[in-house]
């Protein structure tokens, strides 16, 4: 997963971006555990655009998003997120949330 600065995020959106955004914070456990999940996910789904964002660096898009905790997977659209998952649950649980997205 490519990680992405609030610049490249913005930029993406503005020009219609599709796929996924992941928001984490370093220190978070739950964060640490879903990142290794969306990595298999990744190796998985390969045709599937994954970023992912340190939301510590990132609150005026925490507070635009109504981001409520992390993590966070985002499911954007043609520049507009769609979906906002905060339980990752499993890993075919994912892939079944992401597939064909």
């Amino acid at each position: 997963m490519l990680e992405w600065s609030q610049q490249e995020i913005e930029s993406a959106l503005k020009n219609d971006f599709s796929g996924f955004i992941y928001l984490y914070t370093p220190m978070c456990g739950t964060c640490q555990m879903a990142g290794k999940m969306l990595t298999v996910v990744n190796e998985l789904l390969t045709e599937s655009a994954i970023r992912k964002a340190d939301l510590n660096y990132m609150p005026t898009l925490a507070e635009k998003w109504n981001v409520e905790s992390v993590p966070c997977l985002l499911i954007v659209h043609n520049g507009e997120v769609t979906e906002k998952i905060y339980a990752f649950h499993s890993v075919p649980y994912l892939l079944e949330k992401m597939s064909g997205v």
